[in-house]
């Protein structure tokens, strides 16, 4: 785990469901997740629908294992969709290749982790997590 990420990751978080709060939008849950893959925060809002802490997740670890933002990753599925049906059987369907997962770079461009955020339309959970990332201090990839 990158120093420091875990009281990052709680920053990144509250940051970004605040911003979804001051924005008026659906109930949301946020997942960060290290490098590795490994979930480091999570919250759930209150009303926020069940499979949300699992489409949060996929969003984070898709952008991370392929190293391309959800955005990134859902033109590659439009151009390549045989590709993407092979990492979704590969990954056992832990990916979602949809905007709201947007990786997390350190000062020196390197991927420390990645957020993923489910609960409003996937353009807007993009811009929270843009939002959480750079209010902690790193530099959001969204693809």
């Amino acid at each position: 785990m990158h120093p420091g990420l875990l009281k990052e990751a709680s920053l990144i978080v509250d940051h970004a469901l605040a911003r979804g709060r001051e924005l008026g939008c659906q109930p949301l849950t946020v997942a960060v997740l290290d490098a590795g893959g490994h979930l480091v925060a999570l919250k759930r809002e209150d009303w926020s629908g069940i499979m949300r802490p699992d489409i949060a997740q996929a969003k984070a670890w898709g952008a991370l294992g392929m190293g391309v933002g959800g955005r990134g990753l859902a033109q590659k599925a439009t151009e390549a969709p045989a590709f993407l049906q092979s990492l979704t059987a590969i990954s056992q369907g832990r990916i979602a290749p949809v905007p709201g997962g947007v990786l997390i770079r350190d000062t020196a461009s390197h991927v420390v982790g990645a957020v993923g955020i489910s609960g409003d339309r996937p353009d807007r959970d993009e811009e929270y997590a843009v939002h959480g990332i750079e209010s902690a201090g790193y530099t959001a990839d969204a693809g």
